[in-house]
């Protein structure tokens, strides 16, 4: 399913799929916090919650930390990612006008420590290097999953598709929904999301929401960088810990597999 948002977003919560609404099968609410200079936002929701800045310079407070964070440019910086449990009080105060958050929301009994995941804790890594002639190369930044934070139930990351590369391949699949939301460099890119047997074209500030089950391989359109985050939701006794790669491609997985052209 995809969600066009072909006009910027407005200042304030701008909702994009809710448990309890829109898209309810991806199980988390997921929304763009947009702010300019001066805007507060406060929260104390009884629910599980992940603030991720895309872009922009804000003061974050929470249970006595005080942390001002600034993110130029997605594309070439780590994040900073703000994870509470329910309940928690979290204060954001902007320092710059068109600041953007992803805000990943979800239910949770649980309680666990609240940790601001910084650019040097950032787990980035090249994924496809010297495979498949490079056309598969691609920069998959895990900020937290069952891994290091084993009493969520979310997880959340980012991928740099390359200009003209494909990511989330060779295709695979896992049972928990997940959602994931595109920029462009430069931002009247474009690219290619395929789900299931689906395909859409997808565009600056898009969102495609994933049933759990579909494979679903991306492509960037040549000359543009694509950026997505991604967020999957665990599922109960059945956390995200493996990517299921379809069983007809992966023979793509043999780091000497041969295809053509021969290089």
């Amino acid at each position: 399913m995809k969600i066009r948002q072909s006009e910027p977003f407005e200042y304030g919560y701008n909702s994009i799929t809710e448990m309890n609404g829109k898209h309810s099968n991806m199980l988390m609410d997921f929304g763009i916090l947009k702010m300019k200079n001066g805007d507060v936002e406060s929260s104390s929701e009884d629910l599980e919650r992940a603030y991720l800045l895309i872009h922009g310079e804000v003061t974050l407070e929470w249970e006595n930390n005080k942390v001002t964070a600034k993110r130029e440019d997605c594309f070439s910086e780590d994040p900073y990612c703000l994870h509470v449990p329910a309940k928690v009080e979290v204060k954001i105060t902007a320092h710059k006008d068109n600041t953007e958050f992803a805000v990943q929301k979800t239910d949770n009994e649980k309680t666990f420590a609240s940790k601001l995941y910084t650019p040097e804790e950032c787990r980035s890594e090249q994924f496809g290097a010297g495979t498949l002639n490079e056309t598969a190369t691609r920069t998959v930044r895990t900020i937290f999953d069952h891994g290091n934070s084993p009493d969520a139930n979310l997880v959340i990351g980012e991928v740099i598709n390359h200009p003209g590369k494909y990511s989330s391949y060779p295709p695979h699949h896992h049972p928990q929904p997940e959602i994931y939301h595109y920029r462009f460099y430069p931002e009247q890119g474009y690219g290619l999301s395929t789900v299931g047997d689906d395909a859409f074209v997808v565009k600056n500030r898009d969102t495609i929401a994933i049933p759990g089950g579909l494979v679903h391989p991306q492509t960037a359109a040549p000359g543009y960088a694509m950026y997505y985050v991604w967020m999957i939701r665990h599922l109960e006794n059945k956390p995200f810990d493996e990517r299921i790669f379809a069983d007809e491609h992966k023979w793509l997985l043999d780091k000497d597999a041969k295809i053509w052209p021969a290089k």
